[in-house]
């Protein structure tokens, strides 16, 4: 099972060690900061599964990291929970309206966080949490390595079995070709980019063979996406 990656910010150094600590023993990549300006950097290098936030930093505020976070095409779509002292309705109102997920007011049981944690994780992004990943007949068993449509054993290339996983841990996101080379093949890749669409094509033919149906749609000037309206 993939180790979640959680993106820590949190000014009070006591706090985050110790929800570090916590989420360090159930198996999760913690990156730890208490910067605003510094946890946008680093989720732009490194895209976190998961960020919890603190409303009250000082410099760039907890509620803008979120807002701008919300704005980056890589962490559009990433889960944000915010951790605050402040409990009033308004409050928590206002962190959901700007992109947060879920809202954690201080003091808070560590052992909650985690779990809630994890409930989020179990919505967005089901490898994580330890479950077969699965989207309309396509089922990747990730630790066997295989991948079935239909009940039907479907074989794949190593490059486009991390595709299709990339895409199943995703369904419905549209990923640009640089995305997906920065995901699947990585950041230092020289790999050029019409390389992906060489592999799309071998993904869809292997995933197509026998079915009627295509679920991987090509979004035209946007690059593609698993999508059980694909045509």
């Amino acid at each position: 099972m993939p180790k979640a990656q959680l993106l820590l910010v949190e000014d009070d150094t006591a706090l985050a060690e110790l929800v570090r600590w916590h989420f360090e023993r159930e198996e999760f990549d913690v990156q730890h900061t208490g910067d605003g300006e510094e946890a946008l950097l680093m989720a732009k290098e490194r895209t976190p599964d998961l960020v919890l936030l603190d409303w009250m930093l000082e410099n760039l505020s907890g509620i803008e990291v979120c807002r701008q976070l919300r704005k980056a095409d890589n962490t559009a779509n990433v889960p944000i929970i915010m951790l605050t002292a402040r409990g009033e309705e308004d409050d928590r109102i206002r962190g959901l309206e700007i992109g947060a997920d879920d809202y954690v007011t201080k003091p808070f049981s560590p052992r909650e966080l985690v779990a809630r944690a994890k409930a989020v994780l179990r919505r967005v992004r089901p490898a994580l949490a330890g479950e077969a990943l699965r989207f309309g007949d396509v089922e990747m068993d990730t630790v066997a390595h295989k991948v079935k449509r239909g009940g039907k054993h479907v074989l794949l290339g190593p490059t486009e079995y991390r595709l299709l996983k990339h895409f199943l841990e995703y369904p419905g996101h549209v990923f640009s070709r640089e995305r997906l080379l920065d995901s699947v093949w990585g950041h230092d890749s020289d790999i050029e980019i019409r390389t992906v669409d060489v592999h799309i094509r071998r993904l869809r033919k292997a995933l197509n063979e026998g079915f009627g149906s295509d679920i991987i749609r090509t979004v035209r000037s946007a690059g593609y996406s698993l999508d059980q309206d694909a045509v």
